[in-house]
């Protein structure tokens, strides 16, 4: 289902991910605040794809009805990124045509972790990806 090597970002106060990480906490309150999302704490994980073909079949991040997940943000650290490298972002927001977004440094995707049926398309170089998920406040 998927070929990417994954760890998970604590927090760690005074470096490059702590940083990233508070990014992501403010990212989540003004979601919170701003689309009336009642989010509370969220996970932070950093994945890497080794090219080669690597990829993530289509899945969702949330299951409708359960106190999980609410919403997914991914941001790409991934420098000079070409077409040739694949690896490309496919949403397939319902009704609607596939959306496909390259994984180009600092580019940021956020959308509703229950709604939004996605997948990684084969990577042919590495790619890494800085991938949020944002729980209710009622999800412990």
């Amino acid at each position: 289902m998927r070929g990417d090597l994954i760890g998970w970002v604590e927090p760690e106060p005074d470096t490059a991910l702590g940083a990233l990480r508070e990014r992501f906490a403010l990212l989540g309150q003004a979601l919170s605040q701003g689309a009336y999302l009642g989010l509370g704490r969220f996970d932070l994980q950093l994945a890497c794809y080794p090219g080669g073909g690597a990829h993530y079949s289509r899945h969702v991040d949330a299951f409708p009805g359960q106190s999980n997940r609410r919403a997914t943000a991914i941001w790409y650290a991934n420098e000079a990124w070409k077409t040739e490298h694949g690896g490309v972002l496919r949403l397939h927001p319902k009704d609607l045509p596939p959306v496909d977004i390259p994984p180009m440094l600092d580019t940021l995707v956020v959308f509703l972790s229950e709604r939004i049926e996605h997948e990684v398309l084969p990577a042919h170089a590495r790619r890494l990806a800085l991938t949020a998920w944002y729980y209710g406040r009622d999800s412990g």
